[in-house]
């Protein structure tokens, strides 16, 4: 017998995993959010939701530092007609060589019929806050025109994000 947060007897027991017992992608950021979800159940609040792991950033805190989400250009491309933007270099962005990080890439991949952000994938400096902004986006299911209409701060590391969109569909701006 256990019992409840109230203090009243209960006939049934419940058990709550997270992390890496409950499967891929095993991710700190993944595990952190599994148990306030896990938590607000327990609690019974109305706040619990559920987990699109189709959403959770990949982080590799390495230099350069890798980021993606979503889908790659292959696995887009298995779906069916689905289109993909080019890469954009990361030495051509200023504060890439301001910060003496050069290296690197940022590559967004869109759904051709809807215009849905489906995936990116960067490499170079700071990409993994980066890739937040791009979390955001694809959990939104924000469209390359939506991206392409959004102003972003110039010049910063962000501006590659943009970049990036405007680079597979009218042309980069900063090349």
């Amino acid at each position: 017998m256990s019992w409840s947060m109230n203090g009243s007897k209960q006939t049934s027991r419940a058990c709550f995993a997270i992390g890496d017992l409950v499967g891929a992608p095993w991710l700190a950021h993944k595990a952190m959010h599994e148990g306030v979800i896990c938590v607000e159940h327990i609690a019974g609040l109305n706040t619990a939701h559920p987990l699109d792991v189709r959403n959770i950033p990949g982080c590799t805190y390495c230099r350069p530092q890798v980021a993606s989400i979503g889908l790659t250009e292959a696995k887009a491309k298995e779906g069916g007609p689905r289109g993909a933007g080019r890469p954009l270099p990361v030495h051509r962005q200023w504060q890439g060589i301001a910060l003496g990080e050069p290296e690197g890439f940022v590559k967004t991949v869109f759904d051709a019929k809807t215009g849905e952000l489906l995936g990116a994938h960067m490499i170079g400096a700071e990409v993994t806050e980066l890739i937040q902004g791009f979390a955001i986006a694809k959990a939104l299911e924000t469209t390359e025109q939506e991206l392409m209409r959004t102003v972003f701060p110039h010049p910063t590391l962000s501006e590659m994000m943009h970049e990036s969109v405007l680079a597979a569909y009218t042309g980069a701006l900063h090349i």
